[in-house]
């Protein structure tokens, strides 16, 4: 069930009062939640970076004493706590929600802690706000550790196969979340959930492969715990579970009675993640190493498939931030139905306008 979510309209004199002082008329939201403070990773300089360019809102779901600390090291930033009344399962989307009431733009910029924007990407990604309603930019890592080469064998062969991938943070309009009540915060894939929650509206959602945003590497410690759980987002696709469900069985077969096959599967999926990696000018920020790892990751997806299967049936769901979510995402024939009264609005608007 989406969130009940009453969004004030945005402030007018905010706007004009923004216009004066910040180059973009924008809204960036940070959902954060720490359990010690620490700026290990330049947190407080980026945000006095964006503070200067647009409006910044930092929701942080730490505890009393960690958000008393952040609140110190980033003093001048508007740093809030969530808003009990938008509370949801996943607690990124409770402070996306309390971020989005608080807005005063219309364009909105929503992204993880460990996502870095410099200017040249706020310009590309707002300005695609201008013809479509969501957007979704590309991350790259950056520094590279082992890992994030291994985790940009994903991002190739998502940007080969078409679709994209999905990165940690997304562009949108305020109006059309607003028009829908938010979005459903007990689902895992939360971006997934707002875009098609946007798209259900009469939304127009862009995937921006050349907008490169870049991103910093988590520990290996947290990228291994994430394994699962983000095999568990597939359950939002299940054409897509199926598929990667079937990796395991296949392969073990190849390697039993053809394991020459098995070497030419190998070959093809470094050849596609290559593709991926030149396609929308992707040579500028992946490295030429990244797609032979992308037999590596299929192999890793193939048995992190099963696993997230076995924990749905034990579980009942995936364990995140102390709980445990059930649904990936909500499918989007129920969400067309849901918002088929606001489509066909947008679509008459749209008739009425040509």
């Amino acid at each position: 069930m989406t969130v009940d979510l009453q969004l004030p309209p945005a402030s007018q004199s905010n706007e004009i009062h923004a216009a004066n002082t910040k180059p973009f008329l924008a809204t960036y939201i940070l959902p954060i939640k720490r359990t010690i403070a620490c700026d290990c990773e330049g947190v407080a300089d980026y945000l006095h970076f964006l503070d200067r360019r647009l409006e910044l809102i930092v929701v942080d779901g730490s505890a009393s004493p960690v958000f008393a600390a952040n609140e110190l090291e980033w003093s001048g930033i508007r740093h809030l706590p969530p808003d009990p009344k938008f509370k949801t399962t996943n607690g990124k989307v409770w402070g996306v929600l309390t971020g989005i009431a608080a807005a005063s733009h219309e364009r909105l910029i929503i992204a993880d802690d460990d996502v870095r924007y410099d200017d040249k990407s706020l310009t590309a990604v707002l300005a695609c706000l201008e013809f479509a309603d969501v957007v979704r930019p590309q991350n790259y890592f950056d520094p590279l550790s082992w890992h994030a080469t291994w985790d940009t064998g994903r991002i190739l062969l998502n940007r080969a196969l078409g679709g994209g991938d999905w990165p940690g943070t997304l562009a949108v309009r305020r109006s059309v979340l607003a028009s829908t009540g938010g979005y459903d915060g007990d689902c895992l894939f939360e971006n997934l959930e707002l875009v098609r929650t946007v798209m259900a509206a009469g939304g127009d959602a862009v995937v921006a492969g050349d907008v490169f945003v870049r991103r910093l590497p988590p520990t290996a410690r947290h990228f291994l715990s994430q394994r699962v759980r983000q095999a568990y987002d597939e359950f939002a696709r299940p054409g897509r579970m199926t598929l990667q469900l079937a990796l395991l069985p296949l392969t073990l077969l190849l390697a039993a009675f053809r394991p020459g096959l098995l070497a030419v599967a190998a070959a093809v999926s470094i050849a596609t993640a290559e593709w991926g990696r030149r396609k929308q000018r992707g040579t500028a920020v992946f490295p030429p190493l990244a797609p032979a790892l992308a037999p590596l990751w299929l192999a890793e997806r193939a048995v992190c498939s099963w696993l997230a299967v076995l924990m749905r049936l034990r579980q009942g769901g995936v364990r995140y931030s102390g709980g445990i979510i059930a649904r990936a995402s909500t499918p989007q024939r129920v969400l067309d139905d849901r918002f088929a009264p606001l489509r066909q609005a947008r679509a008459a608007a749209r008739s009425g306008l040509r």
